[in-house]
């Protein structure tokens, strides 16, 4: 299948006119107002500049391209049209917050999607009482995949403990087999900031497993600086780098890993690390490089040929580049797009087709259920792969699939696979009880509450 080959989005492409865009995005269109009883909105906390801005319009354009979609082709959800705005972020913490407290007083939030573990952590006691729906795709807290806890948290997809799993199975599968790691060096490059640092416990953890040496070195954000920890590399010689970086420190990392002469094709990237961002502005030194991902790249499939025709094709395309369509970010866009409007739809089956309260969303999160055969209906077969949300399970059991850089286009070199949920679930547990016994919160049933549905 043949993929883009995207240029780097520099900060300087960044225009004044798209940060005033997102502006008045974030401040004119917070103004208070009746919703109408035939919207279901959707906040989002984007960021379209800064050191990450790259990741925040592929994934916010990607997201906003398939409610465009969703609104222009059927109307909506069954006449439930889908409205949205803006808030910049910056990918800070505290402007996050900001924005959640200014936009979460408008009529008919479905879900947050900030695309941000800081962000998402400072939001999680507040959206319990608000009763909305938190959406950390690939990312956020790990033990929130146990709902029977965190009931408005959704680590859809892939959780960070799942993806270390499937890295290290993935690098098992080539060295011959998991019990090959023994006695191999692994080093974890990681971000200097929440995200980065969640995965520390259970890389540590399946290096006792597997007889594998593991050594964890952070980068401080935003990344841009990292001689010293690859020369500390080149002294640890390991056998693979796991590089989970996030915005600019990736192609940095690349660069400088060319440097001190570590092979880019034992460097394995994380669902964070893995865009044409990340490895055009590396250039040669990106080639051989692999990653995890949970969609594909690509525009060949029957939904982004869809948004690019009907969308683009009407002058309402959210991306400034088409050359973008397609992108690893972009894509994952459109999947949370997916995620959200299905999980909308499967709420109005048992609720009414009407404007749902955030607590009813939950439940359509809560039964989402996208078999390979709805995949297929939605456009999406070989985008991504399926997804079974259960009250017990946040995550939803999301497949995974490795991608590696040829110089011009991400090829894909394994099949879907599954992490090793049998040994991470009693980790994740085991975290989430702590977590309930130290807030007082009661544990749900997910027998009880299936029965009750």
């Amino acid at each position: 299948m043949s993929r883009p080959n995207t240029r780097p989005l520099s900060l300087k492409a960044l225009s004044l006119k798209a940060a005033l865009l997102g502006a008045l995005i974030g401040t004119a269109a917070l103004l208070p107002g009746a919703a109408r009883a035939d919207e279901q909105y959707f906040p989002l906390q984007s960021y379209r500049v800064g050191p990450y801005a790259a990741g925040g319009t592929g994934f916010f354009g990607g997201f906003i391209d398939y409610l465009t979609l969703v609104n222009n082709r059927d109307g909506g959800v069954n006449g439930v049209k889908l409205t949205w705005d803006e808030c910049e972020t910056q990918y800070e913490v505290e402007r996050g917050v900001e924005c959640y407290k200014r936009q979460k007083n408008r009529p008919g939030v479905a879900a947050w999607n900030p695309l941000s573990v800081g962000i998402a952590y400072a939001m999680i006691d507040d959206v319990g009482r608000d009763k909305v729906p938190l959406i950390t795709v690939n990312h956020g807290r790990t033990d929130s995949t146990d709902g029977r806890v965190f009931k408005y948290v959704f680590p859809l997809l892939l959780n960070p403990y799942s993806e270390s799993s499937g890295i290290v199975n993935y690098i098992g599968a080539r060295e011959g087999g998991l019990e090959k790691l023994k006695g191999k060096k692994i080093v974890v490059l990681y971000h200097g900031s929440p995200y980065g640092k969640e995965t520390i416990p259970i890389y540590q953890l399946l290096a006792e497993k597997y007889g594998f040496s593991v050594e964890q070195v952070e980068v401080p954000h935003p990344g841009n600086e990292q001689q010293s920890q690859w020369l500390s590399i080149r002294r640890t010689k390991p056998d693979y780098v796991v590089l989970r970086g996030w915005g600019v420190m990736n192609p940095v990392a690349l660069k400088t890993a060319q440097k001190v002469g570590f092979p880019a094709d034992h460097i394995i990237g994380n669902v964070w690390s893995n865009s044409e961002e990340d490895v055009i502005p590396a250039g040669d030194a990106a080639k051989g490089y692999t990653a995890i991902t949970t969609q594909a790249s690509g525009a060949d499939y029957p939904v982004l040929q869809e948004i690019a025709k009907t969308v683009y094709g009407a002058g309402k395309g959210n991306l400034d580049d088409k050359k973008r369509i397609g992108s690893v970010y972009h894509n994952l866009g459109i999947v949370n797009g997916i995620l959200n409007v299905e999980a909308v739809r499967i709420a109005q089956d048992k609720f009414g087709k009407r404007t749902l309260t955030g607590d009813e969303v939950r439940w359509g999160f809560e039964h989402l259920r996208l078999d390979p055969t709805r995949v297929e209906a939605l456009g999406a077969k070989g985008l991504f792969h399926s997804i079974n949300v259960s009250v017990a399970n946040h995550e939803g059991e999301g497949r995974v699939t490795f991608q590696q850089w040829d110089g011009a286009k991400w090829k894909v070199v394994s099949d879907w696979i599954a992490p090793d949920w049998a040994l991470l679930r009693p980790i994740i547990e085991k975290s989430s009880l702590a977590y309930a016994a130290e807030h007082g919160l009661q544990v749900r049933d997910p027998a009880a509450e299936e029965a009750s549905n």
